[in-house]
């Protein structure tokens, strides 16, 4: 994926002056090896002289997240000052005393010292990864680093994103409007365009050389199965084009970029096809194109895929599994109550990788709209199949209309069941799911959209949020701890 950021990673170790620097050095040699892949800063920091001097080492080495570690008791100023200096995600971590053996000259008080140093972040009002529990041997500090890589290489991403829109949201679908301007306080830049600078630029488009080669790569891809219309796709292709295009034309100063396009009603009639098989090809390659001008969800779905590496949908929360389905082949098999099921259906972005035997067909909703249900023309162009099984999280960084950030994660996986329906859909579990959706989504007046990464990444998402600052991460509560608003007599 070439729209995510590769993070290179710095260590630099701190030292107070009145203990042994050399046990800094020597924990952070040992954390160097143990994880491997990391640059090992020369400087050790015992002053803010040495702050500035270690963060220019880093950045003269390339690196872009920093991982700073407290050998000992750390000088708290400095030690904070590195975060301030350097403009990437850092993460502070703790060395724990290695042995029983050595508690005197081999005592670091890092335990001590990391309390200190979480004060001096807050005071300096400086934002900073500290992991769950940031004291450890150098083998559980790699793990730790290993941890924080997903969320520096969000948070990386974040920092140098743009929002492309075309459109404004279709009448009667508002759910998905918020205010922007969360999204500038965030540092994330929105270019907002018509659909007819999109249609324009697509007619310019045509007749474009280099279309045949992803009309060979879209053949192949679908395979004769799932490539029900090839005709179809000449025009895709052009669309593909267009929208890589403009990317590279309109990023401007920012090295990332996604799209939330309006999608219908006029856009199959003017272009001639659906556009949910090029949105999807895109988010494979780390392009998120959300649906129906979804900012928020365009913005989700890139976090999804900074945290994952791999591709991600968004879908509708849509409907419920029939009592008759529910009650033949998952209660059987899996310990959820039907209130803990539901379908996850949209007209066909989810990219095929993420498919059990997808192929390109036409949108029914929009043919009955916009043709009457008669035999598809340009209605076709969605990819539909059953989203494969395994482990998800369902999640959404969202502004309400006060402008106000506030975010959800549900972590649980999609069964192996058929949905004997139409779109990109799948039959999903989260556990407590019947009062997530009743105390999160609908009190907190979340929209219809959510984010999916294929993965549990519940962890880094949190972890994600809360240094951006969002007040309310609410996830699905376990039976027995109740909402702010639930009714503890229902």
């Amino acid at each position: 994926m070439n729209n995510i950021p590769i993070v290179k990673l710095g260590l630099i170790a701190v030292s107070r002056d009145c203990f042994v620097i050399s046990l800094s050095e020597r924990r952070r040699a040992a954390v160097t090896k143990a994880c491997g892949d990391i640059y090992e800063a020369k400087i050790t920091v015992e002053n803010e002289n040495d702050a500035r001097e270690a963060v220019r080492e880093a950045k003269e080495h390339g690196c872009n997240a920093l991982v700073v570690l407290l050998g000992n008791f750390g000088p708290e100023t400095p030690e904070t000052l590195i975060a301030k200096y350097f403009d990437g995600p850092v993460m502070y971590a703790a060395s724990a005393e290695e042995t029983g053996d050595d508690l005197i000259n081999g005592r670091g008080d890092a335990y001590c010292g990391m309390l200190n140093c979480s004060y001096n972040l807050g005071l300096r009002k400086i934002p900073a990864i500290i992991p769950e529990y940031p004291v450890g041997t150098d083998a559980d500090i790699a793990a730790m680093i290993a941890d924080f890589v997903p969320v520096a290489r969000a948070l990386i991403g974040l920092a140098s994103l743009k929002v492309i829109t075309f459109g404004p949201r279709p009448q009667d679908f508002f759910a998905c409007n918020a205010p922007i301007k969360p999204l500038y306080d965030l540092g994330i830049e929105i270019q907002e365009n018509s659909e007819l600078d999109l249609l324009v630029a697509y007619r310019e488009h045509n007749g474009d050389a280099r279309a045949q080669a992803i009309v060979d790569d879209m053949a192949k891809e679908l395979g004769v199965k799932g490539n029900a219309y090839p005709e179809l796709l000449p025009r895709m292709a052009q669309f593909e084009l267009t929208l890589l295009d403009w990317a590279e034309k309109n990023r401007g100063s920012r090295e990332y970029v996604v799209f939330a396009d309006k999608c219908w009603p006029a856009f199959p009639k003017e272009f001639g096809f659906e556009p949910c098989y090029v949105n999807s090809r895109l988010a494979s390659k780390g392009i998120p194109v959300a649906c129906e001008v979804d900012i928020y969800g365009a913005l989700s779905e890139y976090i999804g895929t900074c945290v994952t590496g791999g591709a991600v949908t968004l879908l509708d929360i849509n409907n419920t599994v029939p009592a008759d389905m529910y009650e033949k082949e998952i209660k059987p098999k899996w310990d959820y109550k039907p209130c803990d099921t539901f379908m996850g259906f949209h007209c066909g972005n989810t990219p095929l990788c993420c498919l059990k035997d997808g192929a390109v067909k036409f949108q029914l909703i929009q043919n009955r709209l916009l043709e009457n249900g008669g035999t598809p023309d340009f209605t076709r162009g969605t990819l539909e199949g059953d989203i494969a099984s395994g482990d998800i999280t369902f999640f959404r960084l969202q502004s309400t209309a006060d402008t106000n950030l506030r975010a959800y994660i549900a972590q649980g996986e999609i069964l192996p069941v058929a949905t004997r329906s139409f779109g990109g859909i799948g039959i999903f579990a989260i556990p407590e799911m019947g009062r997530f959706y009743r105390h999160v989504l609908i009190a907190k007046h979340y929209p219809h959209h959510g984010a999916v990464a294929f993965g549990h990444v519940g962890k880094a998402l949190h972890t994600i949020f809360k240094y951006l600052g969002v007040p309310d991460v609410a996830f699905n509560q376990p039976k027995g701890m109740l909402y702010k608003d639930e009714n503890p007599f229902a």
